[in-house]
């Protein structure tokens, strides 16, 4: 049987990768979407060179309406729910508007689509439902408070989902990468300069940070994620690479114990990293 699996956010990045590496299987109809028109014509020169017959191309804004009203006429098997956009900034300087955007993009339209299409797999009783979360689903950095509450919210969605679609055998799972080669993380320490002039004066010099990791191949999630989709019966929280999971684990144990006046008078350690690391430096 054909398996037909609907990916957002395939323009670029693991998206992309993971829609042409599904389509290389012929027992996988893949449908790819972007968010806007623009992306889909080199997509389709990638599948024409590759010789691909079962991936087609479309546009799914998530945070359009309309984009997501072309999911209810798809029969989905899985939805990779991988659109998102990264918005950094401290706290203390990031505006409201790009707080909505972040949600907008990464929870409120991902979880409308969703519901769009867990609906067919309930009435079905089968389906997948994969989120492409973070691990700033689990641990946060300084910087990017936005963008890990969104994958904060992400996941308390998923595990409400998991326990709901229960009695309906669909399953819900989450991929939870760590630091990955993309520009995605890159491109979050350059979105200040959307601000705006009338913002307040930031308390960060944005302009002197940048992502505070070496960061991995992004094949290595290509790939698990490819064999995840296809697995019978997967785990249910995948973070990858597989090698950091015992430091997230730890750094989660630590906030148990960690008091209000520890480090203060010290910068942490992720804001002095930001302020020395280059862009793009990968994970030798």
């Amino acid at each position: 049987m054909v398996t037909n699996v609907l990916i957002t956010g395939a323009g670029s990045g693991f998206g992309r990768g993971i829609a042409f590496g599904l389509a290389k299987d012929s027992n996988y109809e893949v449908i790819a979407t972007t968010q806007d028109y623009a992306q889909i014509f080199p997509l389709e020169q990638e599948a024409k060179r590759l010789g691909l017959k079962n991936i087609e191309f479309d546009k799914l804004d998530v945070t359009s309406p309309d984009d997501r009203s072309k999911a209810a006429d798809w029969d989905i098997d899985v939805l990779l729910n991988n659109a998102g956009i990264s918005e950094g900034g401290s706290v203390l300087d990031i505006p409201a508007k790009a707080i909505d955007a972040q949600l907008q993009t990464n929870v409120i339209g991902p979880i409308a689509l969703t519901q769009i299409i867990a609906r067919k797999m309930i009435e079905r009783k089968s389906g997948r439902i994969v989120f492409m979360s973070s691990v700033a689903g689990l641990t946060v950095d300084p910087f990017s408070g936005a963008y890990s509450a969104s994958k904060h919210a992400v996941e308390a969605f998923a595990e409400a989902l998991y326990k709901e679609t229960r009695p309906y055998d669909v399953d819900v799972l989450t991929i939870n990468p760590g630091p990955f080669l993309t520009g995605f993380n890159d491109r979050m320490f350059e979105t200040y300069r959307n601000w705006g002039e009338d913002t307040p004066k930031p308390v960060f010099d944005y302009s002197k940070l940048n992502f505070p990791h070496e960061q991995y191949d992004p094949q290595i999630v290509i790939d698990e994620a490819i064999t995840i989709i296809k697995a019978k019966n997967p785990m249910y929280r995948n973070v990858l690479p597989k090698s950091i999971i015992e430091d997230q684990k730890s750094q989660l144990a630590g906030i148990w114990t960690r008091k209000t006046k520890n480090g203060e008078g010290e910068t942490n350690e992720l804001v002095s990293k930001a302020g020395s690391i280059a862009k793009e430096t990968p994970v030798e």
